[in-house]
Protein backbone atom coordinates (compact mmCIF):
# COMPACT_ATOMS: atom_id res chain seq x y z
CA UNK A 1 0.00 0.00 0.00
CA UNK A 2 1.46 3.62 -1.06
CA UNK A 3 2.62 5.02 1.88
CA UNK A 4 1.16 8.95 2.32
CA UNK A 5 3.36 11.93 2.41
CA UNK A 6 2.32 15.53 2.47
CA UNK A 7 3.32 17.59 -0.04
CA UNK A 8 4.43 20.18 1.83
CA UNK A 9 6.96 17.81 3.20
CA UNK A 10 9.13 17.40 0.03
CA UNK A 11 8.02 19.81 -2.40
CA UNK A 12 9.89 22.90 -0.95
CA UNK A 13 12.65 21.03 -0.19
CA UNK A 14 12.84 19.24 -3.37
CA UNK A 15 12.24 22.41 -5.85
CA UNK A 16 14.64 24.75 -3.46
CA UNK A 17 17.26 21.57 -4.57
CA UNK A 18 16.45 21.68 -8.59
CA UNK A 19 17.12 25.12 -8.86
CA UNK A 20 20.50 25.33 -6.85
CA UNK A 21 22.89 23.54 -9.38
CA UNK A 22 21.51 25.70 -12.11
CA UNK A 23 22.27 28.60 -10.69
CA UNK A 24 25.53 27.10 -9.02
CA UNK A 25 26.58 26.17 -12.73
CA UNK A 26 24.92 29.36 -14.78
CA UNK A 27 25.47 32.07 -12.72
CA UNK A 28 27.65 31.94 -10.07
CA UNK A 29 30.13 30.14 -12.24
CA UNK A 30 30.25 33.38 -13.77
CA UNK A 31 30.74 35.78 -10.81
CA UNK A 32 33.74 32.80 -9.45
CA UNK A 33 35.73 32.87 -12.69
CA UNK A 34 35.16 36.80 -12.98
CA UNK A 35 36.67 37.05 -9.42
CA UNK A 36 39.38 34.51 -10.16
CA UNK A 37 40.83 36.44 -12.49
CA UNK A 38 39.75 34.80 -15.69
CA UNK A 39 39.44 37.68 -18.75
CA UNK A 40 35.60 38.35 -19.42
CA UNK A 41 35.83 36.54 -23.09
CA UNK A 42 37.30 33.40 -22.03
CA UNK A 43 34.75 33.46 -18.97
CA UNK A 44 31.72 33.94 -21.02
CA UNK A 45 32.11 31.23 -23.64
CA UNK A 46 33.26 29.00 -21.17
CA UNK A 47 30.47 29.53 -19.24
CA UNK A 48 27.39 29.87 -21.99
CA UNK A 49 29.00 26.23 -23.13
CA UNK A 50 27.56 24.70 -19.94
CA UNK A 51 23.95 25.79 -21.07
CA UNK A 52 24.79 22.54 -23.40
CA UNK A 53 23.15 19.91 -21.32
CA UNK A 54 20.01 21.74 -21.15
CA UNK A 55 19.96 22.18 -24.53
CA UNK A 56 20.34 19.21 -25.72
CA UNK A 57 17.87 17.58 -22.72
CA UNK A 58 15.01 16.14 -25.35
CA UNK A 59 17.40 13.72 -26.97
CA UNK A 60 17.71 11.83 -23.70
CA UNK A 61 14.43 12.74 -21.68
CA UNK A 62 12.64 9.27 -23.29
CA UNK A 63 15.16 7.50 -21.10
CA UNK A 64 14.11 8.82 -17.76
CA UNK A 65 10.76 7.58 -18.72
CA UNK A 66 11.93 4.08 -20.01
CA UNK A 67 14.30 3.30 -17.64
CA UNK A 68 13.32 3.15 -13.65
CA UNK A 69 10.94 5.49 -11.83
CA UNK A 70 11.34 9.09 -11.66
CA UNK A 71 11.68 8.93 -7.79
CA UNK A 72 15.09 6.91 -8.53
CA UNK A 73 16.34 9.61 -11.52
CA UNK A 74 15.97 12.65 -8.94
CA UNK A 75 17.47 10.80 -6.01
CA UNK A 76 20.38 9.51 -7.48
CA UNK A 77 21.13 12.28 -9.77
CA UNK A 78 21.12 14.64 -6.61
CA UNK A 79 23.49 12.59 -4.80
CA UNK A 80 25.53 12.46 -8.19
CA UNK A 81 25.40 16.65 -7.75
CA UNK A 82 27.00 16.42 -4.05
CA UNK A 83 29.38 14.20 -4.91
CA UNK A 84 30.56 16.68 -8.16
CA UNK A 85 30.32 19.94 -5.38
CA UNK A 86 32.39 18.32 -3.13
CA UNK A 87 35.06 17.14 -5.39
CA UNK A 88 34.46 21.07 -6.93
CA UNK A 89 36.13 22.23 -3.42
CA UNK A 90 39.39 20.82 -4.09
CA UNK A 91 39.37 21.61 -8.04
CA UNK A 92 39.79 25.40 -7.35
CA UNK A 93 42.86 26.79 -8.37
CA UNK A 94 45.04 29.33 -6.74
CA UNK A 95 45.96 32.17 -9.18
CA UNK A 96 49.01 34.34 -8.46
CA UNK A 97 48.10 37.51 -7.36
CA UNK A 98 49.74 39.51 -10.46
CA UNK A 99 47.04 37.09 -12.42
CA UNK A 100 44.06 38.16 -10.41
CA UNK A 101 44.98 42.00 -10.64
CA UNK A 102 45.47 42.05 -14.12
CA UNK A 103 42.36 39.59 -15.58
CA UNK A 104 44.94 37.31 -17.00
CA UNK A 105 44.30 34.11 -15.38
CA UNK A 106 44.44 31.59 -18.04
CA UNK A 107 40.80 29.32 -18.03
CA UNK A 108 43.36 26.32 -18.60
CA UNK A 109 43.99 26.41 -14.75
CA UNK A 110 40.00 25.85 -14.43
CA UNK A 111 40.08 22.69 -16.21
CA UNK A 112 39.34 20.18 -13.73
CA UNK A 113 36.56 22.73 -12.35
CA UNK A 114 34.77 23.72 -15.69
CA UNK A 115 34.63 18.87 -16.17
CA UNK A 116 32.43 19.10 -12.87
CA UNK A 117 30.64 21.74 -13.78
CA UNK A 118 29.86 19.80 -16.81
CA UNK A 119 28.76 16.80 -14.73
CA UNK A 120 26.50 19.02 -12.44
CA UNK A 121 24.72 20.49 -15.22
CA UNK A 122 24.02 17.32 -17.11
CA UNK A 123 23.16 15.79 -13.66
CA UNK A 124 20.77 18.65 -12.99
CA UNK A 125 19.45 19.00 -16.38
CA UNK A 126 18.23 14.82 -16.01
CA UNK A 127 16.86 15.77 -12.14
CA UNK A 128 15.20 18.82 -13.76
CA UNK A 129 13.12 16.12 -16.00
CA UNK A 130 12.81 13.43 -13.37
CA UNK A 131 11.69 16.02 -10.68
CA UNK A 132 8.94 17.59 -12.85
CA UNK A 133 7.28 13.87 -13.92
CA UNK A 134 7.96 12.76 -10.48
CA UNK A 135 5.53 15.77 -9.46
CA UNK A 136 2.79 14.92 -11.58
CA UNK A 137 3.15 11.09 -10.69
CA UNK A 138 3.32 12.26 -7.05
CA UNK A 139 0.19 14.62 -6.85
CA UNK A 140 -3.83 14.44 -8.04
CA UNK A 141 -4.16 16.84 -10.28
CA UNK A 142 -5.73 19.23 -8.07
CA UNK A 143 -3.10 18.83 -5.85
CA UNK A 144 -0.50 19.99 -8.87
CA UNK A 145 -2.98 23.02 -9.17
CA UNK A 146 -2.89 23.83 -5.71
CA UNK A 147 1.32 23.61 -4.68
CA UNK A 148 2.67 25.04 -8.32
CA UNK A 149 2.90 28.36 -6.68
CA UNK A 150 4.40 26.96 -3.66
CA UNK A 151 6.89 25.13 -6.10
CA UNK A 152 8.09 28.12 -7.92
CA UNK A 153 8.33 30.00 -4.81
CA UNK A 154 10.75 27.73 -3.58
CA UNK A 155 12.52 27.52 -6.80
CA UNK A 156 13.09 31.34 -6.69
CA UNK A 157 14.16 31.14 -3.26
CA UNK A 158 17.58 28.80 -4.39
CA UNK A 159 17.94 31.64 -6.56
CA UNK A 160 18.12 34.18 -3.82
CA UNK A 161 20.16 31.31 -2.17
CA UNK A 162 22.69 30.78 -5.01
CA UNK A 163 23.06 34.28 -6.09
CA UNK A 164 22.56 36.26 -2.71
CA UNK A 165 23.48 34.28 -0.20
CA UNK A 166 26.27 32.11 -1.26
CA UNK A 167 27.78 35.52 -3.51
CA UNK A 168 27.50 37.22 -0.51
CA UNK A 169 29.09 34.61 1.78
CA UNK A 170 32.03 34.71 -0.66
CA UNK A 171 32.35 38.04 -0.48
CA UNK A 172 32.18 38.20 3.57
CA UNK A 173 35.13 35.50 3.27
CA UNK A 174 36.92 37.69 0.63
CA UNK A 175 36.96 40.50 2.62
CA UNK A 176 37.95 39.11 5.89
CA UNK A 177 41.16 37.37 4.96
CA UNK A 178 41.66 38.97 1.28
CA UNK A 179 42.04 35.45 0.17
CA UNK A 180 39.80 35.25 -3.43
CA UNK A 181 40.15 31.58 -3.82
CA UNK A 182 39.49 30.51 -0.14
CA UNK A 183 36.54 32.34 -0.09
CA UNK A 184 35.26 29.80 -3.19
CA UNK A 185 36.62 27.09 -1.23
CA UNK A 186 34.42 27.71 1.64
CA UNK A 187 31.23 28.62 -0.38
CA UNK A 188 31.77 25.68 -2.05
CA UNK A 189 31.84 23.34 0.96
CA UNK A 190 28.76 25.37 2.21
CA UNK A 191 27.05 24.34 -1.11
CA UNK A 192 28.18 20.75 -0.64
CA UNK A 193 27.05 20.33 2.92
CA UNK A 194 23.48 21.92 2.34
CA UNK A 195 23.13 19.67 -1.05
CA UNK A 196 24.03 16.76 1.25
CA UNK A 197 21.66 17.12 3.86
CA UNK A 198 18.95 17.34 1.19
CA UNK A 199 20.01 14.42 -1.06
CA UNK A 200 19.72 12.23 2.58
CA UNK A 201 16.24 13.91 3.36
CA UNK A 202 14.82 13.27 0.11
CA UNK A 203 16.36 9.61 0.16
CA UNK A 204 13.70 8.72 2.84
CA UNK A 205 11.16 11.45 2.76
CA UNK A 206 10.04 11.35 -1.35
CA UNK A 207 7.09 9.09 -1.50
CA UNK A 208 6.88 5.97 -3.55
CA UNK A 209 3.79 6.47 -6.00
CA UNK A 210 2.55 3.15 -7.27
CA UNK A 211 2.11 5.27 -10.52
CA UNK A 212 5.89 5.95 -10.70
CA UNK A 213 7.01 3.02 -13.02
CA UNK A 214 9.44 2.33 -16.12
CA UNK A 215 7.04 3.10 -19.19
CA UNK A 216 7.84 -0.31 -20.43
CA UNK A 217 6.62 -2.01 -16.96
CA UNK A 218 8.17 -5.18 -17.80
CA UNK A 219 8.87 -5.21 -21.18
CA UNK A 220 12.60 -4.86 -22.89
CA UNK A 221 13.16 -1.62 -24.61
CA UNK A 222 14.23 -2.23 -27.98
CA UNK A 223 16.40 -0.04 -29.60
CA UNK A 224 14.14 0.25 -32.85
CA UNK A 225 11.18 1.42 -31.04
CA UNK A 226 13.11 3.48 -28.96
CA UNK A 227 14.67 5.68 -32.44
CA UNK A 228 10.99 5.21 -33.86
CA UNK A 229 9.41 7.08 -31.07
CA UNK A 230 12.30 10.20 -31.23
CA UNK A 231 11.72 10.22 -34.93
CA UNK A 232 7.83 10.68 -34.47
CA UNK A 233 8.55 13.24 -31.52
CA UNK A 234 10.92 15.48 -33.99
CA UNK A 235 8.83 14.89 -37.50
CA UNK A 236 5.88 16.26 -35.78
CA UNK A 237 7.17 19.05 -34.38
CA UNK A 238 8.70 20.27 -37.39
CA UNK A 239 5.50 19.56 -39.30
CA UNK A 240 3.70 21.97 -37.34
CA UNK A 241 2.37 25.14 -39.17
CA UNK A 242 4.80 28.04 -38.64
CA UNK A 243 7.19 26.26 -37.06
CA UNK A 244 10.64 27.91 -38.91
CA UNK A 245 8.81 31.62 -37.09
CA UNK A 246 8.38 29.96 -34.24
CA UNK A 247 12.17 29.13 -33.74
CA UNK A 248 13.48 32.66 -34.90
CA UNK A 249 11.16 33.98 -32.17
CA UNK A 250 12.63 31.61 -29.48
CA UNK A 251 15.93 32.53 -30.51
CA UNK A 252 15.51 36.17 -30.94
CA UNK A 253 12.84 37.54 -28.41
CA UNK A 254 15.55 37.47 -25.42
CA UNK A 255 18.86 38.54 -27.55
CA UNK A 256 19.45 41.59 -25.84
CA UNK A 257 19.27 39.24 -22.10
CA UNK A 258 21.35 36.96 -23.41
CA UNK A 259 24.23 39.50 -24.37
CA UNK A 260 23.39 41.05 -20.81
CA UNK A 261 22.91 38.28 -18.17
CA UNK A 262 26.72 36.91 -19.27
CA UNK A 263 28.37 40.64 -18.73
CA UNK A 264 26.18 42.02 -15.90
CA UNK A 265 28.42 40.55 -12.74
CA UNK A 266 31.38 41.45 -14.35
CA UNK A 267 30.31 45.06 -15.09
CA UNK A 268 29.22 45.45 -11.34
CA UNK A 269 32.70 44.43 -10.13
CA UNK A 270 34.44 45.73 -12.46
CA UNK A 271 37.01 48.95 -11.16
CA UNK A 272 36.36 51.65 -12.16
CA UNK A 273 39.29 52.17 -14.62
CA UNK A 274 37.93 49.73 -16.40
CA UNK A 275 34.47 50.95 -17.54
CA UNK A 276 32.69 49.15 -14.24
CA UNK A 277 31.11 50.17 -10.98
CA UNK A 278 33.71 48.71 -8.42
CA UNK A 279 31.59 46.96 -5.70
CA UNK A 280 32.40 43.99 -3.79
CA UNK A 281 31.76 40.31 -4.26
CA UNK A 282 29.01 40.87 -0.96
CA UNK A 283 27.56 43.91 -2.46
CA UNK A 284 26.66 42.25 -6.01
CA UNK A 285 25.43 39.73 -3.73
CA UNK A 286 23.14 41.82 -2.08
CA UNK A 287 22.29 44.39 -5.10
CA UNK A 288 22.10 41.64 -7.97
CA UNK A 289 21.44 38.16 -6.23
CA UNK A 290 18.44 39.68 -3.62
CA UNK A 291 16.79 42.14 -4.61
CA UNK A 292 17.42 41.91 -8.20
CA UNK A 293 15.81 38.08 -7.93
CA UNK A 294 13.35 40.03 -5.81
CA UNK A 295 12.39 42.31 -8.33
CA UNK A 296 12.64 39.21 -10.84
CA UNK A 297 10.04 37.19 -9.00
CA UNK A 298 7.35 39.98 -8.95
CA UNK A 299 7.69 40.91 -12.39
CA UNK A 300 7.15 37.34 -13.04
CA UNK A 301 4.24 37.09 -10.86
CA UNK A 302 1.98 40.53 -12.11
CA UNK A 303 3.45 39.06 -15.72
CA UNK A 304 1.56 35.82 -15.13
CA UNK A 305 -1.58 38.04 -13.78
CA UNK A 306 -1.41 41.02 -16.60
CA UNK A 307 -1.37 38.13 -19.22
CA UNK A 308 -4.70 36.17 -17.61
CA UNK A 309 -6.35 39.02 -17.63
CA UNK A 310 -6.04 40.45 -21.17
CA UNK A 311 -4.82 36.88 -22.67
CA UNK A 312 -0.93 36.25 -24.80
CA UNK A 313 -1.59 38.02 -28.11
CA UNK A 314 -3.21 41.76 -26.22
CA UNK A 315 -0.37 41.03 -23.76
CA UNK A 316 2.93 40.70 -26.22
CA UNK A 317 3.74 44.12 -27.29
CA UNK A 318 3.83 45.57 -23.54
CA UNK A 319 5.26 42.76 -22.63
CA UNK A 320 8.35 43.21 -25.79
CA UNK A 321 8.57 46.63 -24.50
CA UNK A 322 9.41 45.87 -20.52
CA UNK A 323 11.97 42.78 -22.36
CA UNK A 324 14.12 45.77 -23.92
CA UNK A 325 13.26 49.13 -22.87
CA UNK A 326 15.12 48.45 -18.57
CA UNK A 327 18.03 47.48 -20.81
CA UNK A 328 18.82 51.35 -21.03
CA UNK A 329 19.38 51.17 -17.28
CA UNK A 330 22.68 49.28 -17.84
CA UNK A 331 23.58 52.22 -20.66
CA UNK A 332 23.11 54.40 -17.20
CA UNK A 333 24.82 52.70 -15.00
CA UNK A 334 28.51 52.24 -17.79
CA UNK A 335 28.00 55.89 -18.77
CA UNK A 336 27.46 57.48 -15.27
CA UNK A 337 29.52 55.03 -12.65
CA UNK A 338 27.23 56.14 -9.77
CA UNK A 339 28.40 55.90 -6.27
CA UNK A 340 24.95 55.57 -4.40
CA UNK A 341 24.20 52.00 -3.93
CA UNK A 342 20.86 53.05 -3.70
CA UNK A 343 21.20 54.47 -7.57
CA UNK A 344 22.88 50.79 -8.50
CA UNK A 345 19.96 48.84 -7.14
CA UNK A 346 17.00 50.72 -8.60
CA UNK A 347 18.27 50.53 -11.85
CA UNK A 348 19.02 46.51 -11.53
CA UNK A 349 15.37 46.30 -9.96
CA UNK A 350 13.89 48.51 -12.90
CA UNK A 351 15.98 46.09 -15.39
CA UNK A 352 15.53 42.90 -13.72
CA UNK A 353 11.56 43.70 -12.80
CA UNK A 354 11.21 44.18 -16.87
CA UNK A 355 12.80 40.86 -17.53
CA UNK A 356 10.83 39.17 -15.32
CA UNK A 357 7.56 40.70 -16.78
CA UNK A 358 8.71 40.11 -20.22
CA UNK A 359 9.97 36.33 -20.33
CA UNK A 360 6.44 35.51 -19.07
CA UNK A 361 5.37 36.43 -23.05
CA UNK A 362 8.11 33.99 -24.18
CA UNK A 363 6.87 30.90 -21.89
CA UNK A 364 3.17 31.60 -22.61
CA UNK A 365 4.39 31.28 -26.45
CA UNK A 366 6.09 28.03 -26.03
CA UNK A 367 3.06 26.82 -24.65
CA UNK A 368 0.53 27.98 -27.11
CA UNK A 369 2.82 26.87 -29.55
CA UNK A 370 3.65 22.93 -28.12
CA UNK A 371 -0.46 22.46 -28.26
CA UNK A 372 -1.50 19.45 -29.79
CA UNK A 373 -0.42 15.78 -30.27
CA UNK A 374 2.73 15.10 -27.91
CA UNK A 375 2.74 18.25 -26.37
CA UNK A 376 5.07 17.66 -23.34
CA UNK A 377 7.82 16.30 -25.80
CA UNK A 378 7.17 19.59 -27.99
CA UNK A 379 7.18 21.77 -25.16
CA UNK A 380 11.03 20.18 -24.22
CA UNK A 381 12.25 21.01 -27.86
CA UNK A 382 10.74 24.33 -27.17
CA UNK A 383 12.99 24.84 -24.25
CA UNK A 384 16.02 23.75 -25.91
CA UNK A 385 15.66 26.11 -28.51
CA UNK A 386 15.43 28.50 -25.37
CA UNK A 387 18.71 27.35 -23.76
CA UNK A 388 20.72 27.85 -27.71
CA UNK A 389 18.75 31.01 -27.00
CA UNK A 390 20.98 32.35 -24.18
CA UNK A 391 24.59 29.54 -25.00
CA UNK A 392 24.96 31.51 -28.59
CA UNK A 393 25.41 34.93 -27.46
CA UNK A 394 26.55 33.78 -23.93
CA UNK A 395 29.68 32.40 -25.63
CA UNK A 396 30.75 35.88 -27.85
CA UNK A 397 29.47 38.24 -25.40
CA UNK A 398 32.64 38.50 -23.27
CA UNK A 399 34.71 39.25 -26.76
CA UNK A 400 32.29 41.18 -27.51
CA UNK A 401 32.66 43.84 -24.49
CA UNK A 402 36.82 43.25 -24.41
CA UNK A 403 36.72 44.75 -27.64
CA UNK A 404 33.89 47.00 -27.32
CA UNK A 405 34.23 48.24 -23.97
CA UNK A 406 30.77 48.47 -21.25
CA UNK A 407 29.81 51.89 -22.43
CA UNK A 408 29.71 50.62 -26.59
CA UNK A 409 28.59 47.12 -25.32
CA UNK A 410 25.31 48.14 -23.42
CA UNK A 411 24.60 50.67 -26.49
CA UNK A 412 25.02 47.66 -28.79
CA UNK A 413 22.64 45.47 -25.87
CA UNK A 414 20.21 48.65 -27.08
CA UNK A 415 20.51 47.50 -31.00
CA UNK A 416 19.26 43.91 -30.05
CA UNK A 417 16.47 45.08 -29.03
CA UNK A 418 14.93 45.76 -32.76
CA UNK A 419 15.54 41.88 -32.94
CA UNK A 420 13.10 41.53 -30.23
CA UNK A 421 10.54 44.39 -31.69
CA UNK A 422 10.67 42.58 -35.07
CA UNK A 423 10.06 38.92 -34.54
CA UNK A 424 7.42 39.78 -31.90
CA UNK A 425 5.41 41.81 -34.85
CA UNK A 426 5.47 38.49 -37.43
CA UNK A 427 4.42 36.44 -34.65
CA UNK A 428 1.87 38.51 -32.61
CA UNK A 429 -0.08 38.57 -36.61
CA UNK A 430 -0.24 34.46 -35.66
CA UNK A 431 -1.78 33.91 -32.03
CA UNK A 432 -5.40 33.33 -31.21
CA UNK A 433 -6.29 36.10 -30.03
CA UNK A 434 -8.09 33.78 -27.19
CA UNK A 435 -5.15 32.15 -25.96
CA UNK A 436 -4.28 32.84 -22.80
CA UNK A 437 -7.18 34.21 -21.22
CA UNK A 438 -9.26 32.98 -18.03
Amino acid sequence: MEKRISPWFWIPTLYFAQGIPYFIVNNISVMMFTKMGVPNGDMAMFTSLLYLPWMIKPFWSPFVDIFKTKRWWTVVMQIVMTVAFVFTIFSIPTPTAEMLASQSTPISMFYVTLILFVVTAFASATHDIAADGFYMLALKQSDQAAFVGIRSTFYRLSSIFGQGVLVALAGLIENNTNNIPMSWRITMIVTAVIFAVCSLYHTFMLPRPTADTSSLKDEKPTVGAIFMEFGRTFATYFKKSGVWLAIVFMLLYRLPEAFLIKMCMPFLVASKEMGGLGLSTAEVGVVYGTIGVLFLTIGGILGGLFASKLGLKKSLWTMAGCMTLPCLTFVYLAVCQPENLVLTSIAIAIEQFGYGFGFTAYMLYMMYFSEGELKTSHYSICTAFMAMSMLIPGMFAGYIQEALGYVDFFWMVMVCCFATLAVTFFVDRKIDPNYGKK
